[in-house]
């Protein structure tokens, strides 16, 4: 009866160790990217942008390959908290090669990528109030603008054929905005305060 025991002890312990260095391994990883987002989500919400950026790009390091949309939504973060931190070229072109993918996926997420795209027209009209506040050549700042109007359009375009009136709202009114960015006088622009994220 002891060597029973004694056999079923070895086999439970076979056992244990078999998970830990099989599907225990995944679960650990799965534990260390969740404890990254968490951190990281924290940041952002404490506006520690820069600490918010790092935990993002370590959860990306840690990211398996085979969960890509996973990845491209907390790259949407990551270039959320740099638009945030100061740092909108970086943004903006990480956002840019992020829409070239998600529209080159047919399985992507439409929701994602719209998100995305409003980020991205969110960046370049940023972008182009900036770029007017330094005094950059029309040459310089029309194209950002251009850019940012033709996203908003689709935007509004692709809620309006599905029906999502929160999202064709905010379309319209971002819209409308980058319209009048283009349009407004240097002097005019100078007397308004900053545009919030």
């Amino acid at each position: 009866m002891r060597i029973m025991l004694v056999v079923a002890w070895l086999f439970v312990g076979l056992g244990g160790l078999i998970f830990h260095f099989g599907p225990g391994q995944e679960m650990l990883e799965v534990d260390r990217i969740s404890g990254l987002l968490y951190q990281a989500r924290s940041n952002v919400q404490d506006e520690q942008w820069l600490d918010a950026i790092q935990s993002f790009d370590a959860a990306l390091a840690e990211m398996p390959g085979e969960k890509v949309n996973e990845s491209r939504a907390v790259m949407l973060e990551k270039a959320k908290a740099q638009m945030m931190a100061a740092q909108l070229p970086k943004a903006r072109a990480s956002l840019e090669s992020l829409l070239s993918d998600l529209r080159a996926d047919e399985n992507a997420d439409p929701e994602l990528t719209a998100d995305v795209q409003s980020t991205l027209a969110n960046s370049q009209y940023y972008m182009t109030w900036l770029m007017r506040l330094e005094g950059r050549p029309e040459e310089e700042w029309k194209p950002e603008i251009e850019a940012a109007r033709q996203h908003y359009a689709q935007l509004s375009k692709e809620a309006k054929k599905s029906g999502n009136q929160k999202t064709l709202d905010v379309s319209l009114e971002d819209l409308e905005s980058a319209i009048r960015l283009a349009r407004m006088d240097l002097n005019e622009l100078q007397a308004l305060p900053l545009p919030s994220q």
